[in-house]
């Protein structure tokens, strides 16, 4: 059954534990900026631009926002937690309404949400020269790392949609097929199943190009024997899903299979170490010791893993916590991440295999089962 969307009580809480860390790190307000910050505080979901949209969030009280003119209708329509619209018309600085803003909320240092643009803050900080802007970083992330239920079983049911659409694509491969033939019917999938958008995302490569870490720049067409990796993703309510599947099409090599074999310990060792106060950089640590055994790397070398072994995610598709050396961060119940230590030999082949785990009082559990081998992908 498809999940309820984040309720409104879950965005008063969600305000009121801000609130909480505010004062805790002495700030007065937030400036959250169009983007899933907004949207995850406020319900109000509206795409970041050139022209200043915002809400205020005080350290007491219900949030104020701030919009073009031409825009409030429609924002009026969205606002549903809180009332108060100042507006700016296309020949005023909407720094200067935020200013006022801030002066008439008493406001002297003001959390600046991490997406906020170079020009924003620039305009900012000229507008209202007394307030001390800081990084709103451990109030906004010390709330959207830690997930609810709610948020966990809409990750669920995205992540299994996308499952869905990845078991169908490798039943339909054939001899010929082109990457972007496969892109194109993910995303169809994706929107029949009922994601929000269609695909958030496609990476399709065949051959040597899977060791391409985000895709090879244009066209393939599908050879027997080729390794296939597709990484995909849709959304749900806001909330993403991402995950990546790697086999081949027709019997794979023993090559193919030793490589594989690698990549599935390392995800799988990765997946064990996690339990609460555990840091981060540990999940790292533990999928590039059993590369580093098999003789790949070591550290960021390839043929071996060359990026971060996982990110967190939710209403960005790579948000914090991230699993990668020297974060030590600890891990903590309802944080989500991916594990994906993707093994990359340039010029042959790569695998990645990717699923996500959110964090329990007593260690990890999947969202999706991993593949369990690579001529058996999804299992029986």
């Amino acid at each position: 059954m498809r999940p309820l969307p984040i309720s409104s009580t879950e965005l008063q809480a969600r305000i009121a534990r801000a609130q909480r860390l505010m004062r805790d790190y002495n700030l007065d307000a937030l400036l959250l900026p169009a983007g899933t910050s907004l949207r995850y505080f406020t319900g109000v979901r509206w795409s970041l631009s050139e022209r200043l949209l915002a809400a205020v969030l005080p350290a007491e009280g219900p949030p104020r926002f701030v919009a073009p003119a031409f825009e409030e209708p429609k924002v009026r329509q969205l606002v549903s937690i809180g009332d108060e619209v100042r507006v700016w018309q296309e020949d005023e600085s909407p720094f200067e309404v935020v200013a006022g803003l801030l002066s008439d909320l008493n406001a002297k240092r003001v959390g600046l949400e991490e997406t906020t643009p170079y020009a924003f803050v620039r305009g900012l900080a000229a507008a209202a020269p007394s307030i001390e802007w800081a990084d709103a970083v451990p109030v906004v992330s010390g709330c959207r790392m830690h997930k609810s239920a709610a948020e966990i079983e809409i990750i669920r049911y995205a992540m299994n949609l996308t499952l869905d659409v990845h078991r169908q694509t490798h039943q339909s491969l054939r001899p010929g097929v082109r990457t972007t033939d496969i892109a194109g019917e993910i995303d169809r999938l994706h929107r029949a199943a009922g994601a929000d958008d269609g695909s958030t995302f496609c990476i399709v490569a065949f051959g040597p190009s899977t060791a391409f870490p985000h895709g090879p720049d244009g066209v393939q067409s599908l050879a027997e024997g080729d390794t296939v990796l597709v990484d995909t993703g849709c959304t749900v309510h806001g909330y993403h899903a991402d995950m990546t599947r790697t086999y081949v099409f027709g019997d794979p090599s023993a090559r193919q299979r030793e490589v594989w074999n690698i990549e599935r310990e390392a995800q799988q060792a990765a997946f064990a170490v996690i339990q609460p106060g555990v840091p981060c950089s540990a999940v790292d640590d533990a999928a590039r010791a059993v590369l580093t055994r098999h003789g790949l790397g070591p550290d960021y070398r390839t043929p071996g893993l060359p990026h971060r072994t996982g990110h967190g995610l939710g209403m960005d598709i790579h948000e914090r916590p991230y699993m990668v050396r020297g974060n030590n961060l600890p891990l903590a119940p309802g944080m989500v991440g991916s594990i994906e230590p993707m093994i990359c030999v340039y010029g042959e082949l790569g695998v990645r295999l990717e699923d996500h785990f959110y964090v329990t009082d007593s260690g990890a559990v999947w969202f999706t089962q991993p593949s369990p081998a690579i001529d058996s992908p999804f299992g029986a």
